[in-house]
């Protein structure tokens, strides 16, 4: 049993202490305990509100689920009212829980499909690669069907949207077979991207996806702070009905954490976690929001805000979060990119650099950074960058930062 994704380590110890003392069986005393942790995260957090996703109406969560979660921390999410699950496609490693596959048609399974022979830039849109994935992972996770299909990253500009409907072909003969229902996207921005010919920022290509009318929802990159291009996206969709997913919410959460100092400057009785959710939930424009936690600590501290009122406390939190992030953490807007003579894919490296100083996911990080074939050593400190970051980031220092954390072996 994987005790360390649902208790901190020093109430592990502290637990199975008391089940030597005590005598008692392992395997009861840890399932008592775990069913104790669970049941307070969920008496804690509640019941998540519902919001309708998209032109279909479906009433879902507003937080939602994810294929990496934690098998203790699905079902507190399902006993908490998650019926949504991103990435559900992980379960074929995993297996997929049983709470979901005895009770089907209660949840929304997504899969994500990426491009084939390469990666989200240099790979390409095949059709039957595409239908053949999704026909082997209904077999391994046993799922029977899919509720939404999503092109995973998305697409490099607008002409790729007009011009390259392969996966859209993929998903009308898996639709027609009754194995998926649904047709998202996941969106990230490639204006200025070396490896990515005439590519465009994600509310560009998203606005045509809009207006194309074939996908019901999009996950956007999105957290606080001032973002005009996704705030005016943000508004459109709406006012077409087409759903909106935020994700890379937790901008800077990490570092905010481990700095004391910062610490101590928020507002009693709030945690940036805990803020966060509220203000996606109640204020933010969007409509559903994913989060990642990964034990029980954080799953009550982050998710109890689910549709809570945003306090004075919680705005002014968020304030002092929007201006310490935007002095350390990059927006993922792609803006600064063009304008890179040197070609950096910055946006690229500092997503690389979150998922290791907020998502406490160094590895990954590391790999994924050791793939790329500029790295952040290219940067010769010019500033062009900054002259066109909406949040005036340091980008040339946070580069080196990046480097040094990244490629360290």
């Amino acid at each position: 049993m994987k005790l360390n994704n649902s208790l901190k380590r020093r109430e592990f110890l502290q637990y199975s202490t008391a089940m030597v003392i005590a005598g008692l069986g392992s395997n009861l005393a840890c399932r008592a305990a775990f069913d104790d942790s669970l049941n307070e995260a969920v008496n804690k957090v509640g019941t998540f509100p519902r919001r309708k996703l998209g032109y279909s109406g479906r009433e879902v969560s507003v937080l939602i689920g994810a294929g990496g979660l934690a098998p203790s921390l699905v079902d507190a999410g399902i006993k908490c009212g998650m019926n949504y699950w991103h990435k559900a496609n992980q379960w074929a490693r995993t297996g997929t829980p049983e709470a979901i596959l005895k009770n089907r048609d209660a949840h929304y399974c997504q899969i994500t499909v990426d491009r084939i022979g390469g990666n989200h830039e240099t790979g390409r849109i095949d059709e039957q690669s595409h239908y053949d994935f999704v026909k082997e992972i209904l077999k391994q996770t046993k799922l029977g069907y899919f509720d939404d299909i999503q092109f995973h990253f998305g697409y490099h500009n607008t002409a790729e949207v007009k011009n390259d409907r392969g996966f859209v072909r993929a998903f009308e003969r898996l639709k027609k077979e009754g194995l998926v229902k649904h047709l998202c996207l996941s969106q990230h921005g490639y204006a200025g991207n070396a490896r990515v010919p005439g590519g465009q920022s994600a509310a560009e290509v998203l606005t045509l996806v809009v207006e194309d009318g074939l996908y019901e929802h999009a996950q956007i990159m999105y957290s606080y702070g001032e973002d005009p291009a996704t705030n005016r996206f943000l508004e459109f969709a709406r006012k077409k009905n087409f759903g909106t997913i935020a994700m890379k919410t937790t901008r800077g959460i990490g570092r905010m954490n481990q700095d004391t100092a910062f610490m101590k400057t928020l507002p009693a009785g709030t945690s940036p976690h805990n803020a966060l959710t509220r203000w996606l939930t109640t204020v933010a424009k969007i409509d559903l929001a994913v989060i990642q936690v990964r034990n029980f600590a954080e799953f009550i501290d982050t998710y109890s805000g689910a549709g809570r009122t945003l306090r004075s406390a919680d705005a002014r939190a968020i304030e002092l979060m929007t201006a310490r992030a935007d002095a350390t953490a990059c927006r993922l807007c792609t803006e600064c990119q063009p304008y890179c003579p040197q070609q950096v894919p910055i946006a690229e490296i500092l997503r690389f650099d979150r998922y290791a100083s907020d998502n406490r996911d160094l590895t990954r990080a590391r790999a994924l950074y050791a793939g790329l074939d500029r790295r952040a050593d290219a940067c010769v400190a010019c500033g062009s960058c900054i002259e066109h970051c909406p949040q005036k980031l340091q980008i040339p220092e946070r580069l080196a930062a990046a480097h040094t954390l990244l490629s360290r072996a």
